[in-house]
């Protein structure tokens, strides 16, 4: 299958994806991923409604088994064995959705990049956009896909525990570029090679409003801005428009030709700034994968937090 029509984008419409749904180098993935609090079981949540063909993706699973920090990445050997696990090639096209419009498949679409697979892109709207054009949804899941949800799972515990796993059918690449860790945050404080934009909603990065995670303080680090991930789209869930993207990063005092890295509580919704930085041409945004998580615990750092001033 030939991608050059969409290489550059980030996205690709529901009209689109509704066209090439059934050709056999297009892979589908279900990337939704919901809050503690939510109290819903993603697996469950897929197999009762999905797009017909796709395949779940979970992000919890498929992670660093080794780290009380959730879904961080896993090892490029545990990735590659699980997507392969789910039947993935490196010359297979990948469209990730989700349930709530552009959330988690945002992450998704991110780690694919990372492990260096370029022909991936996130469904523009997900799943109420798709349901809204009124395409067709399949409400019961194959064996196979379950199946096929259960080895990737498998296989990256197999991988952490140094077992032997079938062959990969799909080859990392890993760009550390797009990979940021504490101690480069911390080096990014002193010496402000990259402008830090925090993803997650304002109350919660003034230090107003709880972190949903229990035991997790609100503020945010020290020398970051805040655009809320929710900024990046529209009422229908879709990404913004090249000026209106442009709008939001100059209201907030983010220079576009600087560079820019970014953060939220865990890694998830940073990598919807990073989708919309991409329209932007701005494709190698580096992502703190720990984020607000991982800087509010760690002991180097927990004390070293900055909240909103109050009058």
């Amino acid at each position: 299958m030939e991608f050059s029509s969409i290489a550059g984008e980030a996205v690709v419409s529901v009209e689109w994806l509704h066209l090439n749904l059934l050709h056999p180098s297009l892979k589908l993935l279900d990337g939704s991923w919901y809050m503690p609090t939510e109290q819903k079981d993603p697996l469950q949540e897929y197999q009762n409604s999905h797009i017909p063909g796709a395949l779940f993706f979970d992000i919890d699973k498929i992670s660093d088994p080794t780290t009380e920090l959730p879904h961080m990445l896993p090892s490029e050997e545990a990735f590659a064995a699980a997507v392969s696990a789910l039947g993935i090639r490196n010359e297979d096209g990948v469209v990730v959705y989700d349930c709530k419009g552009i959330y988690s498949a945002a992450r998704v679409w991110w780690m694919f990049r990372v492990f260096g697979h370029e022909n991936v892109w996130v469904l523009d709207g997900g799943m109420p956009k798709w349901r809204d054009s009124k395409f067709d949804v399949e409400s019961s899941a194959s064996n196979d896909a379950v199946l096929k949800a259960s080895l990737a799972h498998e296989t990256i515990e197999k991988v952490y525990k140094g077992e032997m796993v079938p062959p990969f059918t799909f080859q990392t690449k890993l760009q550390p570029h797009l990979v940021w860790t504490h101690e480069q945050i911390r080096k990014n404080m002193e010496e402000k090679s990259h402008q830090h934009v925090d993803a997650r909603p304002k109350p919660r990065f003034d230090g107003v409003a709880p972190e949903p995670r229990k035991g997790i303080r609100s503020g945010h680090i020290p020398g970051s801005k805040c655009i809320s991930f929710s900024e990046m789209m529209d009422e229908s869930q879709t990404l913004l428009s090249t000026e209106k993207l442009k709008e939001k990063f100059d209201s907030e005092g983010i220079s576009l030709n600087a560079a820019i890295m970014i953060s939220c509580a865990t890694g998830v919704t940073a990598c919807i700034l990073a989708l919309g930085l991409h329209r932007l041409g701005k494709t190698n945004i580096p992502v703190y994968d720990g984020s607000w998580t991982e800087w509010v615990t760690h002991p180097d750092t927990l004390n070293i937090v900055e909240v909103a001033e109050t009058s």
